[in-house]
């Protein structure tokens, strides 16, 4: 069964098809531009869940052979521990255009939905002057208050070496040292007083506007969602730290045929453009961009002024260290 065979498939398909996602803003976006279009497509009813990626979940209902999510909506570094550890079904290409996508989306348990950054994202109702850099979310004194970071080493830890003068260029190989680790927890020591964790995505414009945080690492569809709603979020694209989230489907789905339908579905160009018309992720399929007006495209993360100061998020170093240090950020965090 290919990817792509779907896209004619107008059949109804029995029972519903569960699609798990990271909820908020980037849910709605997909319920209007692929779960709604594709039961109206094929009438198999799309019951949309959410997760904050934790592959333990993951692992058990494989491991028990108890699952009962279908698709699923995976960050890269975990997209490819899973595949290595047999969490997720290999998807056939046979019938798919891959050069239509995006380098780097197509991987072989899984295909990128969209092109997303996070960045670093401030209120401008509440800083007298505006944040340039990583370096300028270290320094308490000219911008006080308190900041927001993700919960977990990814993407923190990058973040930290940015601050003290890592070009993004030298990121990875800084932090595959043991004295690139030791310095980027003790940029977290000096910051660790005035950091409110966040753990969803749907908290740093939260915590942007009520003023709990005067500046948060943030998603940056998220924080475009806040504007297109009134609220004077700004995102600084200096130093934000791209990737994908890539559609896959957990080894031993019960719907198999309706998950590989659905991922066809949601790579169309046209259905895509709708998606990156709800929130500011750019689309994996590079037929859709043109599908987008210039001001649309310009928001994006993968417009190339945007892009061209950002750090690509290394999906191989994050399959090596990421359980190592995981670990130690929890027990550094517990502290």
């Amino acid at each position: 069964m290919a990817v792509a065979a779907a896209c004619s498939a107008s059949v109804a398909l029995a029972g519903d098809l569960t699609v798990i996602s990271f909820g908020g803003a980037n849910k709605d976006a997909q319920e209007k531009a692929y779960y709604a279009p594709f039961t109206k497509a094929t009438g198999v009813n799309v019951v949309g869940g959410e997760y904050n990626g934790e592959m333990a979940k993951v692992k058990a209902m494989v491991d028990t052979h108890s699952v009962s999510w279908d698709v699923l909506e995976v960050e890269s570094p975990e997209l490819a521990r899973g595949c290595d550890e047999g969490l997720f079904e290999k998807l056939d290409y046979s019938k798919l255009n891959k050069s239509d996508f995006v380098p780097g989306a197509v991987q072989s348990c899984g295909i990128g939905i969209f092109v997303w950054s996070t960045v670093l994202a401030y209120n401008g109702d509440k800083l007298k002057s505006a944040p340039t850099s990583w370096k300028d979310f270290w320094d308490v004194k000219k911008f006080p208050g308190k900041r927001g970071l993700r919960k977990g080493a990814k993407y923190t830890l990058e973040v930290a070496l940015m601050a003290d003068g890592v070009a993004p260029k030298d990121v990875y190989k800084v932090l595959a040292t043991p004295a690139g680790q030791d310095r980027a927890f003790k940029m977290l020591d000096r910051l660790k007083p005035n950091i409110q964790w966040w753990e969803a995505g749907a908290q740093p414009p939260q915590y942007l506007v009520s003023g709990d945080v005067v500046m948060s690492s943030a998603y940056n569809g998220r924080i475009a969602s806040s504007q297109k709603e009134g609220k004077n979020l700004k995102i600084v694209w200096n130093g934000g730290m791209y990737d994908f989230d890539s559609w896959a489907i957990p080894k031993g789905s019960p719907n198999k045929d309706a998950a590989l339908k659905f991922i066809a579905f949601a790579s169309k160009p046209e259905n895509q453009k709708v998606y990156s018309q709800q929130i500011a992720y750019g689309p994996s399929n590079k037929k859709a961009i043109g599908l987008l007006s210039k001001n649309e495209a310009a928001a994006l993360p993968t417009a190339p002024q945007n892009i061209k100061s950002g750090l690509a998020v290394d999906v191989a170093f994050w399959a090596d260290y990421g359980e190592s240090l995981e670990q130690r950020f929890n027990a550094w965090a517990a502290k």
